[in-house]
């Protein structure tokens, strides 16, 4: 905790009575960027600390998953700067190959034209002029939320730095031959018409048909079972089991294939599972990633059945015909000649689909270029395991290995216009050149450019290096390269910070693009379901912040943030965030009219009372255990920690308690005013990165300082007070066990009760005034008779209810809540007693008796003492 020494406070600062978000959070934000907060200089001596923003696509806008995580990353910057460090958060976006062609296709389709009708270099302006008018909406919701990211640092991965540092890469890894041109079967996707990588595919159970097929006739045929007949006319081999007797006769020999002129071969591979089906499969090499691996082990023909639309293209009956339609088709036509042993339908089994557009996936041979990632993918294993990068919660490092332990080579070559275009130029007379960006192409007839380009992961994967500089060895690689953090959602673990590693590794000499990865969860509705348009749950976290602030969400998003656990999320919860926003607001609003100042360092603690000393030594506490916290990466404790502090002993029990002090004015009135003061100059620097808006609106009045952005973060000075904290403690629960028995008692919470305090021999006979004012306790007065007596925590407080309750009425509702705790109590001992049932009954029904027996008990406890202070006669 450090002392303000320095402060220039306002005269006579003052607050609206409510805090109104709209009025404040965008002229603020505003403010900060016009005063550079935000921007990180390379030649400050200052440690540096680094993140870069997962880039958002240019075609996307804030949704609940940004706004999670971006509060996670801007709370950590923000109190990095505040500690000290040159910070730097690296914002930009991503070009978003496939999803920005397709939204530019969309509006040449309402023309009645195709990206063909402009040509490629027409269709890449047309998007580029996209990307001007409609593309990065995002940017303007970041500011929304208040990302406190270096703006003028501001990078595309598509901008001339960046397409510079992929052509760099590209021409490394093909000159260390790493990346390489071959055919090889790859996802396509007939409607987006391109490649897309394993990760890019999404899996899910789909209905539909597993026919079984008879191949050959009689002794010398075999039957093989397939969701997709339509590819049988690719097939150019049976393969059985090497050691499946039943087909040992057939191996060798070649059958006849339905409903073409063909015969194909019976092949033995080890690859077939004799075990399963009749241990017989189809092989189209073609059409199926093992079947392909079994072509080549047998010198296997590759017959390509359908074009990039996924259209029959074999002569013949199905010959244009959609490989659907086609499907049933041919269904039909092996019916017809009593080729189909067995129908199932519906079937129900995994089926790839396109992750942006949904089509199922096309499994297709192909000519593409693809990264070696063996060596890649070991010296990314090797970073974690060898401790130089760690992994956040410790947990996820077994889905990493999993993942770069077994990578295939990575398909990098796209079928589209928008994007890095591969720098290969092909020769008249079969040539290869790779072009590096300061080589000149090779001219003259004959020479073409490759017409693909690259995968939008190969240039986000650059991404720590690239933005600040790389190729070039700038003064921004030298002083922010590692990045000091990578926090994003365990999600893309396998899109992009694998590749980010593989890359950073290779291209910045071994070492690792950022020390720390910390992987969150995904953000889902209060019920726990995943948020989706088609559930009809899906959040836009605008319409929250335009109806409760940005500090509401932001709260309420870093409450649930647990390291790599799903986030649930619903209104409520953003609705007690406000509350609790305006609680800090209307508290700290109060204490400033009633004294609070940071004027001046802090009083000697024997000036002070023990409430004081207790909130002080709690302040060091807590921000110790935030620190702790924020070094760990507990987001939803700290918040918690803060949220609970904040609220409870600082607003509803330091602030309360000193309301005699301050009545009563004087010396000591000035003493607990500084001190207010310092614990509210520390617990809004410390909220300071969770709630940026309302806290700095408060401090900067508090303080009379310039702002809370650029103010030091609080640190521990060491000050306990283990005897005050005893001291409040028990003040606190001689307060709430009176209250407790008040509200029993069906007292309305401001009506006044005449007692009789005896606190002697107790430290708590100082706080005689605050606990009459805060339990609205009367002098004892002429005619006093004490109809109840509370003994608690060592002191006794006599209450006079006469003509506050009816006593009679008041002790048979005691007596008879009293017999039932006591039946509750004996049930629930009889059935923890029973041997027999404890055997039999399930962990969660016998823990659930158990605390009905701990409520039991001590229900019984509160309704006898309550009884014994009833008056007698």
């Amino acid at each position: 905790m450090t002392e303000n020494t320095q402060q220039q406070p306002a005269s006579n600062p003052e607050l609206p009575t409510q805090y109104v978000p709209a009025e404040v959070e965008g002229k603020l934000y505003e403010r900060w960027v016009e005063r550079g907060y935000f921007e990180a200089d390379e030649k400050s001596e200052k440690p540096p600390f680094t993140v870069v923003i997962p880039p958002p696509n240019v075609t996307g806008s804030l949704h609940l998953g940004h706004a999670f995580e971006h509060t996670l990353i801007d709370a950590v910057t923000r109190r990095k700067r505040m500690q000290g460090y040159e910070t730097l958060w690296q914002p930009g976006m991503d070009h978003a190959g496939i999803a920005t062609q397709n939204v530019v296709e969309r509006e040449l389709a309402k023309e009645g034209k195709s990206r063909h009708d402009l040509g490629r270099e027409a269709f890449v302006e047309r998007v580029w002029k996209w990307k001007g008018e409609s593309g990065g909406q995002i940017s303007g919701q970041m500011r929304r939320l208040g990302d406190g990211v270096a703006w003028s640092r501001e990078r595309f991965t598509m901008d001339e730095g960046l397409s510079k540092a992929v052509q760099t890469i590209f021409k490394k890894l093909y000159d260390d031959e790493l990346i390489y041109r071959a055919e090889r079967i790859i996802n396509w996707c007939p409607r987006c018409l391109t490649a897309i990588s394993d990760i890019e595919v999404e899996y899910q159970d789909d209905d539909g048909e597993l026919v079984s097929l008879k191949y050959g006739e009689g002794e010398d045929s075999v039957v093989v079972a397939t969701t997709r007949a339509e590819t049988m006319l690719g097939d150019t081999a049976v393969a059985v089991h090497p050691d499946d007797e039943r087909y040992a006769h057939l191996v060798g020999k070649r059958i006849k294939l339905p409903l073409t002129d063909r015969t194909i071969p019976v092949v033995a591979d080890t690859h077939v599972d004799p075990e399963f089906g009749t241990g017989a499969v189809k092989v189209t090499p073609a059409h199926d990633p093992n079947d392909f691996e079994i072509g080549r082990r047998h010198d296997l023909p590759n017959i390509t059945v359908m074009d990039e639309r996924a259209v029959i293209t074999v002569p013949g009956p199905f010959e244009g015909l959609d490989r659907m339609e086609a499907r049933s088709a041919i269904v039909a036509a092996l019916r017809a000649e009593g080729r189909i042993v067995a129908e199932k339908r519906p079937y129900t089994h995994s089926v790839g689909h396109c992750s942006r557009c949904k089509t199922t996936i096309e499994p297709r041979l192909s000519l593409q270029w693809w990264v070696k990632v063996g060596p890649l993918a070991k010296a990314a294993g090797d970073a974690v395991r060898d401790d130089r990068v760690t992994i956040h919660p410790k947990e996820m490092e077994s889905r990493y290995f999993g993942w770069v332990d077994n990578l295939h080579d990575w398909c990098i070559s796209r079928q589209l216009w928008w994007g890095h275009r591969i720098p290969v130029w092909y020769g008249p007379n079969g040539e290869t050149v790779c072009v590096g960006p300061d080589d000149e192409p090779p001219a003259g007839e004959g020479w073409t450019q490759d017409t693909d380009v690259l995968d939008t992961w190969f240039s986000s994967g650059l991404w720590p290096f690239s933005t600040l500089g790389w190729p070039e060895q700038t003064p921004s690689v030298e002083k922010f390269y590692p990045n000091s953090i990578m926090i994003t959602g365990y999600d893309i673990l396998f899109f992009w910070v694998a590749r980010m590693m593989m890359f950073g590794l290779y291209a910045m000499d071994g070492t690792p693009p950022f020390g720390t990865i910390v992987l969150h969860g995904m953000v889902r509705d209060q019920f726990g379901k995943k948020m989706s348009k088609s559930f009809g749950n899906a959040v836009n976290p605008l319409d929250w912040m335009d109806k409760y602030g940005s500090d509401a969400v932001r709260f309420t998003l870093a409450r649930g943030a647990n390291p790599g656990i799903d986030v649930p999320i619903g209104e409520d919860w953003v609705q007690g965030s406000r509350n609790f926003a305006n609680k800090v607001w209307n508290a700290t609003r109060f204490a400033m009219m009633n004294g609070a100042t940071v004027e001046g360092p802090l009083p000697d603690a024997a000036d002070m009372s023990a409430t004081d000393r207790w909130i002080l030594s709690r302040l060091n506490a807590v921000v110790a255990e935030v620190d702790a916290y924020y070094e760990d990466y507990q987001f939803a404790k700290l918040s918690d920690s803060l949220f609970h502090f904040a609220w409870d002993e600082v607003f509803d029990w330091y602030v309360e308690l000193s309301k005699t002090t301050f009545i009563d004015g004087g010396a000591a009135a000035k003493v607990s005013g500084r001190v207010l003061g310092e614990v509210l100059d520390v617990t809004l620097r410390l909220l300071h990165p969770i709630v940026p808006f309302v806290t700095e609106t408060l401090w900067t009045t508090l303080t009379g300082k310039e702002s809370v952005v650029v103010a030091d973060w609080p640190a521990d000075s060491g000050f306990r007070d283990v005897a005050a904290e005893r001291e409040i403690e028990h003040l606190q629960q001689v307060i709430t066990e009176v209250r407790r028995f008040r509200s029993d008692q069906g007292l309305q919470p401001g009506q006044k009760v005449p007692a009789r305090l005896d606190l002697t021999g107790t430290p708590l006979a100082a706080h005689e005034a605050a606990i009459r004012q805060l339990l609205r306790l009367q002098p004892e007065g002429e005619g006093f008779h004490a109809t109840a007596t509370l003994p608690v925590e060592g002191a006794t407080v006599a209450l006079d209810l006469s003509g506050t309750i009816d006593v009679e009425a008041e002790r048979k509702r005691l007596t008879k809540d009293l017999g039932a705790a006591e039946k509750e109590k004996a049930q629930a001992t009889a059935k923890l007693g029973n041997e027999a049932f404890l055997a039999k009954a399930p962990d969660n029904v016998v823990d659930k008796i158990r605390g009905r027996l701990t409520k039991a008990e001590t229900d019984i406890e509160r309704l006898t003492a309550q009884l014994a202070g009833l008056p007698q006669g």
